[in-house]
């Protein structure tokens, strides 16, 4: 987005021109969200003009360097799980499609869950549809749905796959 554009959006006045707001506010700046997309465009933006602070790019350093890159790196490691942006970690979500993040666990901190990594559960086995439901804060029916839908998904996956023999579909 435009430098002119986002100063209109915040709510600063033009610099180029210095004309007064529509609203009569002057040097108020309305505060607003930043999207992950936009924040990582920055700074690919800042690292190009060498303008990056050395204190953030030192702590992405030391978080990239000490992240697993495998299960069997992470399955040794310290629970509960640090990584938050690990795709597996339970305490929130990130949308793929807007950015946006969804904290699965609003009342609670990383150290006082249980369980901090999906794969972790699953490396568990089978446990019933109540223990999914308080792991992931979900209720048993919402779990009941979502195994539904994803066994759907599997079968068409499965139907759609070529050389299949019939005797092995089910």
């Amino acid at each position: 987005m435009s430098e002119a554009k986002r100063s209109e959006r915040s709510g600063a006045a033009p610099e180029a021109g210095g004309e007064a707001e529509a609203d009569g506010q002057h040097g108020r700046r309305r505060s607003r969200t930043m999207s992950r997309k936009e924040i990582a465009r920055d700074l690919r933006r800042q690292r190009a003009l060498g303008i990056v602070d050395p204190e953030i790019q030192q702590i992405i350093a030391e978080v990239e360097a000490t992240r697993p890159r495998s299960r069997a790196e992470c399955a040794g490691a310290a629970r509960p799980c640090m990584f938050v942006s690990c795709k597996h970690h339970l305490y929130l979500d990130v949308n793929p499609e807007t950015g946006s993040i969804k904290l699965n666990f609003p009342d609670k901190e990383i150290w006082e869950m249980e369980e901090t990594c999906a794969l972790d559960v699953a490396d568990r086995g089978g446990i019933t549809l109540e223990e999914v439901g308080s792991i992931m804060n979900l209720t048993r029916e919402r779990i009941r749905q979502v195994e539904t839908r994803g066994l759907l998904k599997l079968r068409a996956i499965a139907d759609a796959e070529p050389g299949v023999p019939p005797q092995l579909e089910r």
